[in-house]
């Protein structure tokens, strides 16, 4: 493509969204005490993230790792600088967070039918219209939205996505009200080059400022597709502490990218972000223990 020639130059500075304590923790299998999730998430706090999504509003049923959702809200010493986001799925669980206290919340659809359907039991179109509730509650309590759009390069039931079709699912999550929509390579099946056409396309539909990344590293490719995007403009990435977790409804997914490489590879560029890659570390190495099972971070690693 003729387009991918003229690359922007590389961000100054980056914003790190640490998703661990929900899509990390959602798919071990090792159940924490709520305790040790709120200091998970107290301890992440400390790291100079700022942005920690804390858990997830869904039925307890499909996801009895995050049952203690509205205790662990409660209990979390919030910085003040620190938004600490919380997955809603619909006006049930949006009810559910603003109980809990919750400041900030993200909705999540998927670009595959058959991946929404699996995961949500419901139509595309249906995930958007339970949305409708949930925004205007956001609204009135002056919340802001995130949207999560998952599959956005492949599907376990349809193959590749194309980016067009994502791109008009991005739009309407942007018009809906959302102030970000975050772009997840659920299967991690994609590629440099795939990835950088996925964001041409929706940037055209949808400011860049306004676009995230969240990629796992299923394949070994989500660091190369971070870079990747990072050079048209992205700048603001989804990663999960000792790379913590996937999704539970995509056989093969688990993987997400492990928050110490993606720091370790953007201060290496020069590029800042605030976090203390030893502390965010040491963080990593701990609740790998607790969860008795290995740090999946190369970097962590070392610390």
């Amino acid at each position: 493509m003729k387009s991918l020639q003229s690359i922007n130059s590389l961000p100054s500075k980056v914003t790190i969204v640490e998703v661990g304590p929900r899509d990390g923790l959602q798919n071990e299998k090792q159940l924490l005490e709520t305790d040790q999730k709120v200091n998970f998430i107290d301890r992440l706090s400390t790291c100079g993230l700022p942005v920690i999504e804390c858990t997830s509003m869904v039925n307890p049923q499909w996801v009895p790792q995050l049952a203690d959702a509205e205790v662990v809200i409660e209990k979390i010493n919030r910085h003040p600088d620190v938004r600490y986001p919380v997955l809603v799925p619909n006006e049930q669980g949006m009810q559910r967070a603003l109980a809990a206290g919750a400041k900030s919340i993200a909705v999540f659809v998927a670009a595959s039918e058959s991946f929404n359907q699996k995961n949500l039991n419901c139509s595309i179109e249906k995930s958007f219209a339970r949305f409708a509730p949930v925004m205007a509650l956001a609204q009135a309590a002056g919340i802001e939205v995130r949207g999560y759009l998952s599959c956005v390069m492949g599907c376990p039931y349809e193959g590749k996505i194309k980016p067009m079709k994502v791109a008009t699912l991005a739009r309407h999550l942007i018009e809906l009200g959302c102030y970000e929509v975050s772009l997840g390579d659920t299967i991690g099946v994609g590629t440099p080059l795939q990835a950088q056409r996925l964001i041409q396309a929706v940037s055209k539909q949808v400011p860049i400022e306004q676009l995230a990344i969240h990629f796992h590293d299923t394949r070994g490719q989500a660091l190369a597709n971070i870079f990747a995007c990072l050079e048209l403009g992205i700048n603001t990435i989804d990663a999960s502490v000792a790379g913590l977790g996937g999704c539970p409804y995509a056989n093969g997914s688990s993987g997400n990218v492990a928050t110490e490489d993606v720091i370790y590879m953007l201060e290496g560029m020069g590029i800042e972000t605030g976090v203390d890659l030893r502390a965010l570390s040491e963080t990593g190495n701990m609740i790998c223990q607790q969860l008795n099972r290995s740090n999946n971070s190369k970097v962590g690693k070392f610390y």
